[in-house]
């Protein structure tokens, strides 16, 4: 009897013993599960060429756009301004707005906000790129045309030609809500109506797909800009809104809730598409909102899978864990079938060596009093990269992997190609060249070892190369061959 007591009490003890093992395994898992990816390596990035569009570049309007879009920007005021150029453009508003020198309303179109970079295939050296809405919200932007443009940078001389203008239309009616150009014949698109942030062509040449912010919808159009379709977005079987889709209306008492997950100009900022063109993934700039509340679910963005030949969501998604100091991305493009490049940045803009001091420090100017020539940045960019991602590995939680990145703000020039550096420091590295904008939001591969960039310049509301003038629009070109080699 004892014996079978103890041969017992060995089996509960080796039971026990197996239970805790397992429980402290299952412990480990999820806590490791849990934690943050290890880092990404950074990984050096040379300067191989530097062009430049200046920022006041305009273009007449098509012959047949309704009147209204020959003097653009009237409504980036409190009231509306219609004498071009009688609203001096600035970064912000006091105290701590600089002026940038370009003043509203234009005659013609801006050429800026490029927003989504792809390079045109068949024609080495072009590059298709994207403008988005205009000046910058839904509320403003009634007579911004929509358009992408065939660019072509030369980075022996440092122009860039603008070499065609596509502008956005809806002739045949395939938009589901009222247009800003509604009773017109031609009813080109306003960035009232859409505010396009992302581009891809479609391999067959027969049109682009773009994706956008104010629903956020993907839209099809063909060669010539027509809308052949506009889709919804879905998540988890959930149709997913932001505050300014066009189905959504302000409450009827100040307590009535809206209901929407993405955040204002939080829609897709970057959308990939695979080699083969079967595939896009479009990429939120920013965290959802946890239905029902204000609090974002958690420092990372969602990327949801769409099928292109059935023209519908797969119900597949994935998620990019954010870098530390990071609020939003900037553009998302493969370079091959698994791995793609994502601007990751935060809200800064300008040299953090000229950054103005905590406040009651003194630093004259800082504050945007008239007549007071700015000297430091307010809030100068700190976290501006390109991030190598693998879609093809995500781990338990659906978290893509990061391999490499390369700082934006700490780009090697031995060769002295920089065609501006801006204000920064007396003191900074003469070899160090820094792309300090607000948005950085045009990323792609050239080839084996170099990829180009190109920043959203905001006309006339950005001023990060320089304390008080309009950014231009740059177009970068980097060496980078161990960020493309990473794996």
């Amino acid at each position: 009897m004892r014996a079978l007591l103890l041969a017992a009490t060995a089996l509960i003890g080796l039971a026990t013993s197996a239970q805790a093992q397992a429980q402290a395994q299952a412990q480990t898992q999820a806590q490791t599960q849990a934690q943050p990816q290890a880092p990404d390596r950074k990984v050096e990035a040379r300067l191989a060429g530097h062009a430049i569009l200046p920022a006041l570049t305009l273009e007449l309007p098509p012959a047949d756009a309704p009147r209204d879009a020959l003097i653009s920007g009237k409504f980036t005021a409190a009231a509306r301004q219609d004498r071009p150029g009688s609203l001096p453009g600035t970064t912000g508003p006091a105290p701590t707005g600089r002026p940038t020198g370009i003043s509203l309303p234009f005659i013609g179109q801006p050429v800026q906000g490029f927003s989504g970079i792809k390079p045109v295939a068949g024609e080495p050296g072009a590059y298709w790129v994207l403008t988005d809405n205009g000046f910058g919200n839904k509320r403003n932007s009634g007579d911004a045309l929509l358009a992408f443009r065939k660019i072509r940078p030369d980075f022996a001389t440092g122009q860039v030609a603008v070499e065609r203008t596509v502008f956005l239309s809806d002739p045949d009616r395939r938009v589901p809500f009222r247009i800003a150009h509604e009773g017109t014949e031609a009813r080109y698109l306003t960035g009232a109506d859409f505010d396009p942030e992302s581009i891809q062509p479609i391999p067959d040449g027969s049109g682009f797909w773009i994706g956008e912010e104010f629903g956020p919808f993907l839209l099809q159009v063909d060669a010539a800009g027509r809308v052949r379709r506009v889709v919804e977005t879905r998540l988890d079987g959930e149709v997913l809104r932001s505050p300014d889709h066009p189905a959504l209306a302000t409450g009827a008492t100040p307590v009535a809730g809206t209901a929407f997950r993405v955040r204002r100009s939080g829609g897709y900022e970057g959308m990939a598409m695979t080699p083969d063109g079967g595939r896009l993934w479009a990429l939120l700039e920013q965290p959802l909102f946890v239905a029902g509340t204000d609090r974002a679910e958690g420092a990372f963005l969602r990327m949801m899978e769409f099928d292109t030949a059935k023209g519908d969501w797969t119900g597949r998604s994935l998620k990019l864990r954010l870098t530390e100091g990071a609020t939003a991305i900037g553009d998302f493009n493969f370079i091959d079938e698994r791995r793609a490049l994502v601007i990751e940045r935060d809200n800064g803009e300008g040299d953090a060596s000229l950054a103005c001091p905590p406040a009651g420090g003194q630093a004259g100017g800082q504050a945007g009093h008239p007549g007071t020539p700015p000297r430091c940045f307010p809030d100068p960019a700190r976290v501006k990269r390109v991030t190598l991602v693998d879609l093809g590995a995500p781990d338990a939680e659906g978290f893509v992997k990061k391999l490499a990145h390369i700082d934006l703000l700490d780009i090697r020039d031995p060769e002295g190609l920089a065609r501006q550096r801006g204000d920064r420091a007396a003191d900074a590295a003469a070899e160090r060249f820094a792309f300090p904008f607000f948005t950085i939001e045009n990323v792609a591969m050239v080839d084996a070892e170099h990829i180009i960039l190109a920043n959203d310049n905001n006309l006339p509301f950005s001023a990060g190369r320089h304390l008080a003038r309009a950014d231009d629009n740059e177009v970068v070109l980097l060496h980078v061959p161990a960020l493309l080699n990473a794996r």
